[in-house]
């Protein structure tokens, strides 16, 4: 398989080689001491933080991303200390971090298919805290190469075939751990739609396809979930400065 020309140097031995272009899976990327401080620091947040969607709940910290540009929020110090981490590392290619969407899935709760979008430099990266999940992956509607935002369902196949259903597009699974990093770049970002399903537990197979450096778990194996928090970390591009809203003297 060709290497993507911007692979993490230091993320080399966690590439998920049975998997697209690309993945790369570290287990225990954070302490136990810092997974129970972020839990923390996301329930101490102030109520009105929090936005309720059906399947789950969340923060959105940095900014609201936006096609004409972010307006830029102070990130609280408790997050910038991973954004500053992960760009450290070159997750974004040289530039920094400056968004965090903290997600709360209870056990039972979950997220259709979609994927990220263009409002985003095409690297997501994950801190899963609390509880472990599959992240599922799918083939687009029509089968091609450029996936759309947004969930994914039923239709057709673009080519007068039998309709296409979430069942028969889904390709494989990841399996995340507490503590775990997961960063997705390449293919697997533009092109598949990722999703969770609403489960109380999973039941691992042969198409979850990072066992073996998942650190835990076997095919065959039932786990069932708590509740997870993750901190999805990205680079927002384009970014209005608040002096654009104030007018000019």
């Amino acid at each position: 398989m060709e290497r993507p020309d911007n692979i993490l140097k230091e993320f080399e031995a966690f590439v998920v080689a049975d998997a697209p272009p690309t993945v790369y899976y570290v287990p225990d990327f954070i302490s136990e001491d810092e997974e129970a401080y972020l839990l923390a620091q996301v329930y101490k947040s102030p109520i009105p933080k929090w936005t309720q969607l059906s399947g789950r709940r969340l923060q959105n910290w940095g900014g609201l991303p936006h096609p004409r540009g972010m307006l830029a929020e102070k990130m609280p110090g408790w997050l910038q200390t991973y954004c500053d981490r992960l760009s450290a590392l070159g997750a974004f290619s040289g530039n920094a971090a400056n968004h965090v969407l903290v997600n709360e899935y209870k056990p039972g709760e979950g997220i259709m298919p979609h994927v990220d979008g263009p409002l985003y430099h095409p690297t997501v990266t994950t801190v899963s805290l609390g509880s472990h999940t599959l992240l599922d992956f799918y083939r687009p509607l029509g089968g091609g190469g450029g996936a759309q935002a947004g969930p994914g369902g039923g239709g057709s196949d673009g080519d007068g075939g039998e309709p296409q259903t979430e069942e028969s597009r889904y390709q494989f699974s990841l399996l995340l751990r507490p503590r775990s990093l997961l960063v997705l770049q390449d293919h697997m970002y533009r092109s598949l739609l990722h999703g969770v399903q609403p489960r109380r537990q999973d039941t691992l197979t042969d198409r979850v396809v990072n066992l073996p450096c998942a650190g835990a778990g076997a095919v065959g194996d039932t786990l069932t979930r708590g509740t997870r928090v993750s901190l999805t970390i990205r680079h927002v591009p384009k970014v209005m400065k608040t002096k654009l809203f104030l007018g000019k003297k």
